[in-house]
C-alpha cells in the first residue's frame, strides 16, 4: 500500500504503524514543537501506533483495505503540539502517566481532575496523607524514561464497567453504564487500565516538556509553552479565579451534581427540576451580591468582559435589573460600538481582519468619552454598522445623573487601556463573567469550560443567526486565539469573577445541537472537531425541560426565550 505522509510517499508494509514509518522517513525529530504526536486520516485522528495494512489484510481469501485509508487514498498528515488535536493526544498522555504515578505511590488515594488554571492543571488528592507533589514528580519522570508504549485495546463495555467496579472507580462504572457502544478502547499498563475519550501519543517518553508544583490538597501539572512547546510554561498564580472555580465544585458537591452519571440520574429522576430552580437562585443571589458591591462602592461604570459565550448580555441585563432594586438608573453601553471602520484595520499576515485585536477598537475615543461621562458632560456616542462596517453618529446623547450607573460590555473589558489617566479608579467596577463548568466526565475527565462555550455559541449562532455548525467551528481557532492573548491574561485584575456556567445545561443542551452535530458527514474537513462534541454528549442525558428555565436565565441567550433580547 502506498502512503503519503506529509508531501512524502512511502509503501506500507504489513503490520508496520505509523511511528515505524515516521521514523522510516526522518520524521521524528525528538523535539516538542516539531515531533509528530498523532496523525489525521480522512478527517479522523488516529495514534501513530495505528497500523494502515493489517497482516490479516493482505491474505488471499480476504483482501481489504481500512476503512480509513480508503477514504483517504493513502493521504495522512501528521500532528504536532501546535495542532488542537495535537496538543489533545499530548494531555490525555500526561492524564495517563499521572494517574498511573498516583496508583503506584498512594493506592489508596483519589486523585481527582478539578479545572485548569492558565498553563496548569489542577488534580485534588484525597485520602493520600503522605502526599508530595515532589515524590510525584520523581515518579512520573521514571514512568516518562521508561517510555512505555501506550496500546489500546478493546474490551466490551461490560467488561469495562466490572472492571472499573473491582477498581473501586464507582464514577467511571456508572459513566459508562450510560454508552451506547457495546465496547470501547482502553490504554493499560500493569494492573492499571484507563479510558480518555481519544487518541494518545505512542508512548510515555513523549511527554518531553512538563513541570509538577506543589498546591493546596493536590498539585499543578504545568505544560508546555503554547507558543514555546519546547519549554515548560510560566506559572502565574490566579486565586481569585481559582477561589470561583472551587466554590462551583463545592455547589456541585451540595447538588450531589459532580458527574455526567450524576447528571443522568438527575435527569431520570426529575429531580433536574430543582437542580435548574437552585442553580437559578444562585444565579441571582450573585447578580445581587454584585449590585450591592458597586453600590457600596459608589461605582458610576461597570466594565464587564468575558470570554464568546459566557452571558455577557444576559448578565449586563440581569445586573442591570438589580442596580434598580437600589434605586439606580442603569444604561447599557457596548464595546462594539467603538470599532473603527473596517477599511481602518489592517489585515494581519493571512489577509483577515483578527476582529478580537485590542486595536480594532477606539480605546482612545472610548476613554476620552468614559472621562466625559464621569465627570458628568454631555457625550454623543457612536453606533456601529456592521452590515457596513462603518461607525455612524446618530444624534444618541448621553449625560449621566446622580444615580447613573454604565454598563460597560465588551470583550475587552478589563483592559487597562480603556480607561483615561487620572481617572479614580474607585469609579469603576471591573466584573469578568466566564462559565466555569464545574462538572466533569468522571474523576479522570473533566469538561472543559471551553467544550461548553462551544456548544452555547453553536447552539446560538444557528437558531439566532442561521449560522451553520461547520462556520462556528471555522472561527472558533481565531476566538480562542483572541481570548488567550486579550481577555485571560487580565481576568486576575476583576473585582469580581461571576461564574455564568449552569449544572444542568449539557441535558438542555443536547436536544437542541445533537442533530446538528450527527448530521456532519465523515468527509467534512470539521468531523474530527464534531466527533470530539458528540463523544460527550454521547453519555448525557437529553432533558426535555425548557419550560423550567426562567427567561432571564443565561442559559436562554443561547437556546432562545431570552426576555432581554425581546
Amino acid at each position: 500500500m502506498n502512503l503519503n505522509i506529509d508531501g512524502r510517499s512511502i509503501t506500507a508494509a504489513p503490520g508496520q504503524s505509523l511511528l515505524d514509518m515516521v521514523r522510516q522517513l526522518g520524521l521524528s525529530t525528538g523535539t516538542l514543537s516539531t515531533e509528530p504526536l498523532a496523525a489525521k486520516i480522512a478527517g479522523e485522528v488516529f495514534t501513530l501506533n495505528y497500523i494502515p495494512l493489517r497482516q490479516k489484510d493482505v491474505q488471499p481469501e480476504r483482501e481489504s483495505i481500512r476503512k480509513a485509508m480508503a477514504a483517504s487514498g493513502g493521504q495522512v498528515h501528521l500532528l504536532r503540539y501546535q495542532d488542537a488535536p495535537g496538543k489533545d493526544a499530548y494531555r490525555r498522555t500526561v492524564q495517563f502517566v499521572l494517574f498511573l504515578a498516583i496508583r503506584q505511590l498512594w493506592p489508596e488515594a483519589e486523585a481527582k481532575m478539578n479545572c485548569t488554571v492558565g498553563s496548569g492543571l489542577y488534580i485534588k488528592v484525597t485520602g493520600a496523607g503522605n502526599f508530595n507533589a515532589a515524590v510525584l514528580k520523581d515518579r512520573v519522570a521514571a514512568i516518562v524514561g521508561q517510555d512505555i508504549p501506550l496500546i489500546r485495546r478493546r474490551i466490551t463495555t461490560a467488561e469495562a464497567i466490572a472492571y472499573y467496579t473491582r477498581q473501586g472507580q464507582d464514577d467511571k462504572a456508572r459513566l459508562l453504564r450510560y454508552r451506547t457502544a457495546p465496547w470501547l478502547d482502553i490504554y493499560e499498563y500493569g494492573d492499571y487500565a484507563d479510558y480518555f475519550y481519544g487518541e494518545m501519543m505512542p508512548s510515555t517518553g513523549y511527554l518531553k516538556v512538563w513541570d509538577i508544583l506543589e498546591a493546596e490538597e493536590g498539585f499543578f501539572f504545568i505544560f508546555p509553552d503554547d507558543l514555546q512547546p519546547d519549554r515548560v510554561a510560566a506559572y502565574t498564580p490566579s486565586p481569585n479565579f481559582f477561589e470561583v472555580y472551587t466554590e462551583g465544585k463545592e455547589w456541585g458537591e451540595l447538588m450531589e451534581c459532580e458527574t455526567v452519571a450524576d447528571l443522568n440520574e438527575l435527569v431520570d429522576s426529575g429531580k433536574i427540576r430543582e437542580l435548574i430552580r437552585v442553580n437559578e437562585a444562585l444565579h441571582e443571589k450573585r447578580y445581587s451580591q454584585v449590585a450591592d458591591m458597586v453600590c457600596s462602592r459608589g461605582a458610576k461604570a461597570v466594565m464587564l468582559a468575558g470570554p464568546s459565550s459566557s452571558g455577557k448580555t444576559t448578565s449586563a441585563n440581569r445586573l442591570a435589573t438589580q442596580l434598580r432594586v437600589h434605586g439606580r438608573k442603569p444604561i447599557l453601553m457596548s464595546l462594539d460600538d467603538y470599532y473603527l471602520n473596517r477599511d481602518q484595520i489592517a489585515p494581519g499576515p493571512d489577509g483577515k481582519i483578527d476582529l478580537e485585536h485590542i486595536n480594532t477598537i477606539d480605546t482612545a475615543l472610548f476613554g476620552h468619552h468614559l472621562g466625559r461621562l464621569l465627570a458628568g458632560q454631555e457625550v454623543e456616542l457612536p453606533s456601529f454598522n456592521f452590515k457596513t462596517g462603518q461607525r455612524e453618529w446618530r444624534g444618541h446623547k448621553l449625560q449621566l445623573q446622580e444615580n447613573s450607573v454604565i454598563i460597560v460590555e465588551g470583550l475587552h473589558g478589563l483592559n487597562p487601556v480603556l480607561l483615561p489617566e487620572g481617572l479614580d479608579k474607585n469609579l469603576v467596577f471591573r466584573l469578568y463573567v466566564s462559565p466555569l463548568l464545574a462538572l466533569n466526565l468522571d474523576d479522570h475527565n473533566r469538561i472543559p469550560s471551553s467544550y461548553l462555550r462551544l456548544l452555547r455559541r453553536t447552539v446560538r449562532d444557528y437558531e439566532t443567526r442561521n449560522s451553520s455548525v461547520q462556520r462556528t467551528l471555522s472561527m472558533w481557532d481565531s476566538v480562542r486565539r483572541g481570548e488567550a492573548r486579550w481577555i485571560f491574561p487580565f481576568q486576575e485584575n476583576a473585582d469580581v469573577i461571576f461564574n455564568s456556567a449552569t449544572l444542568y445545561e449539557l441535558a438542555v443542551l443536547k436536544k437542541h445541537i445533537f442533530p446538528l452535530l450527527t448530521a456532519v458527514e465523515p468527509e467534512d474537513e470539521y468531523y474530527e472537531e464534531v466527533r470530539s462534541m458528540v463523544k460527550i454528549l454521547n453519555f448525557v442525558h437529553e432533558a426535555d425541560v425548557d419550560d423550567e428555565i426562567p427567561p432571564t436565565s443565561l442559559v436562554r441567550e443561547f437556546i432562545g426565550g431570552n426576555a432581554f433580547y425581546r
